[in-house]
């Protein structure tokens, strides 16, 4: 019987995702999520950061190298995973990761160059009613989910 293991958590992308491929051949993509948290202090309101790597595979880590951007919102729902090895000095190492196990990406929202027109007309104009829902995709979330990983020693 597996124990609870599951994150869920929300931020920004702190550089653009990395993509590489394991030894057979399977996509990897990692990249690190920074996670706000504000509580109240004596002071006033109070900030904290966490930065934390995640790690794709297969279709998912693909989708999120083609759709990932430094500073674009995500949310991701995976799991934990502990790291451990020996370094060159002899001193045993550990790094805590997520697996990604589903990944939505904030919507990306473009800059018009006239600032006089507004986004929402300037999306459905010259659009039938029926047409009106075709480009929506750009709009919404984009979302994917994982396919079971390998797990490969690097």
């Amino acid at each position: 019987m597996n124990n609870l293991n599951s994150i869920l958590i929300e931020g920004n992308l702190v550089r653009d995702p990395l993509l590489r491929s394991t030894p057979k051949g399977t996509p990897v993509c990692s990249f690190t999520l920074a996670s706000n948290r504000f509580f109240k202090q004596d002071t006033g309101l109070e900030k904290e950061v966490g930065f934390f790597d995640v790690e794709t595979w297969a279709k998912l880590a693909e989708h999120c190298y083609n759709q990932g951007r430094k500073g674009r919102g995500v949310r991701v729902v995976g799991r934990l995973k502990q790291d451990r090895w020996n370094g060159s000095d002899g001193k045993s190492h550990s790094r805590v990761a997520i697996v990604a196990e589903h990944v939505e990406f904030r919507p990306e929202f473009r800059r018009e160059t006239n600032p006089a027109v507004n986004a929402a007309d300037a999306f459905t104009e010259g659009m039938d009613q029926d047409d009106e829902f075709a480009g929506l995709e750009t709009g919404m979330t984009a979302m994917a989910v994982a396919e079971s990983p390998e797990e490969v020693n690097f």
